[in-house]
């Protein structure tokens, strides 16, 4: 016996919940169908949830070594690493939970198993159980999720050299940490684990970490980072790589350079969980990155088969994943584009934690001829000396004319809440003007808005003030 669905969504991370949502709240019957026990996906279980969680615990020992002198205590320098994730099983599962609840609000089918492509349409489902179950589909949603992608020649033994789903599993905070790569999940550990008292050293290939993001973010991270005891090689490439059978991991680098950590920690990108998916049954077959192939809609090659999330390949960020499920499902209703797909924040959990959204500097240059830029250092804002909350900086990025919103970057506690300002700013049209002539709440983070605005406007004073060169 065959179920039929109008749409069946493989897997329920980020990507895989909003498209079958939107599916369901359009009306349509909708299969979800999930591997793991809990609902969630690797965000939950092993990614986002997990790190952050630590990361705020990092934060608060941050906060105690700090304030210890007040306190006439400090933490204690022995912390196991579940001490530092404590609560996490309480997160997940409330998160769960909540996941569960939305998903049987809306009224889905979520079905516990191993999904297999029978043809196009049709996919066999293998419970843990042993039973099969045969459903038909008129849309297939691939939101399959992804697992660390470990390179020829690195021994990855989840001991003394670690990937993202085994990073947590330490016993103890390593003395020292090796961090191959320069994307967002080796940057996030990299901060949280020096912020930790951690020695810390990345290796990244490119010519500075997160090159996606505004060059003076990123600077203010790095400086950040270093100032925490952590250190970036930049433009470097792994020759070799081993345990010395007794406590350390020795890293080749190509030219002759060495360096020596008691742990190391690969995360250099992700490939996504195709296998086992029968996809050639679909006529689809992964990239050379271990991803779908799709076009700016999550259409596969087989029109009716979307991928989102990280299957559909970088960047790999569950904000990302969500507006992906939410416009493929559109597309396949016949519903149109997102008018907001162009504008998605980007929120990376470093410390200090760094968020983007709209066009960075370089990108208003090429795409206006020009750019007006405002900063607001995060030492002019009252609220954060009142906290303690240290560095930061908000740039404002408008056209040539120093009008019109492009772009807000943010770096220092609360970013990735303060740039949904800067989104709707972007979304409304606003001037830079308008920040001007209205009121913020004192002492608030959300001042800086104000501030940058200001800078931008007298820098542009300034410029019509100034005399002739030949005066």
């Amino acid at each position: 016996m065959t179920d039929r669905f109008d749409f069946a969504v493989i897997g329920s991370g980020p990507g895989g919940q909003k498209a079958a949502v939107c599916a369901a709240k359009a009306g349509r019957r909708v299969a979800l169908i999930e591997r793991d026990r809990l609902l969630g996906g690797a965000c939950v279980h092993h990614g986002t949830i997990p790190s952050k969680t630590l990361r705020e615990n990092a934060l608060r020992v941050e906060q105690l070594r700090r304030t210890a002198r007040l306190l006439a205590a400090a933490p204690r320098e022995d912390l196991e690493l579940s001490e530092l994730l404590g609560r996490l099983e309480e997160v997940v599962s409330h998160y769960s939970r909540t996941v569960e609840d939305q998903l049987r609000r809306n009224r889905i089918t979520c079905i516990h198993g191993r999904a297999r492509f029978v043809s196009d349409r049709e996919l066999e489902v293998y419970a843990p159980d042993g039973s099969r179950r045969r459903l038909e589909a008129g849309h297939v949603v691939v939101a399959a999720g992804s697992r660390p992608r470990c390179p020829d020649g690195i021994p990855v033994d989840h001991e003394h050299v670690l990937d993202a789903d085994s990073i947590l599993s330490l016993a103890y905070l390593p003395r020292s940490l090796a961090v191959l790569g320069g994307g967002v999940i080796a940057c996030e550990f990299a901060s949280i684990f020096a912020c930790l008292g951690v020695e810390v050293t990345v290796v990244d290939r490119g010519p500075r970490p997160l090159g996606f993001l505004d060059v003076e973010l990123v600077d203010g991270f790095q400086r950040a980072f270093e100032a925490a005891g952590g250190r970036v090689l930049s433009q470097r490439r792994l020759a070799d790589a081993g345990f010395d059978g007794v406590s350390r991991v020795r890293l080749a680098l190509e030219g002759g350079e060495a360096i020596e950590a008691e742990k190391v920690f690969v995360a250099l990108g992700r490939t996504g969980c195709l296998d086992g998916l029968g996809l050639d049954a679909a006529g689809l077959a992964p990239g050379p990155r271990g991803t779908l192939e799709v076009d700016e809609h999550g259409r596969t090659a087989v029109p009716h088969i979307y991928a989102v999330g990280d299957v559909a390949g970088p960047p790999a960020l569950a904000t990302v994943a969500m507006e992906q499920g939410r416009c493929a499902v559109r597309h396949a209703l016949g519903l149109g584009a997102s008018s907001v797909a162009g504008i998605v924040p980007t929120g990376i959990y470093t410390i200090p934690e760094m968020a983007s959204v709209g066009m960075t500097e370089a990108e208003a240059v090429a795409s206006c001829g020009g750019a007006r830029v405002g900063r607001a250092g995060f030492e002019e804002v009252a609220r954060v000396q009142i906290s303690d909350a240290g560095p930061g900086l908000l740039k404002l990025v408008a056209d040539p004319e120093g009008e019109r919103i492009l772009g807000v970057h943010v770096l220092g506690q609360g970013a990735t809440d303060l740039v949904h300002v800067g989104q709707m700013a972007i979304l409304a049209g606003a001037r830079v003007d308008d920040i001007v002539e209205n009121v913020f709440n004192f002492p608030t983070l959300a001042e800086t808005y104000r501030i940058a605005a200001l800078d931008l406007l007298n820098h542009l004073r300034d410029e019509r003030e100034k005399p002739p060169a030949d005066a």
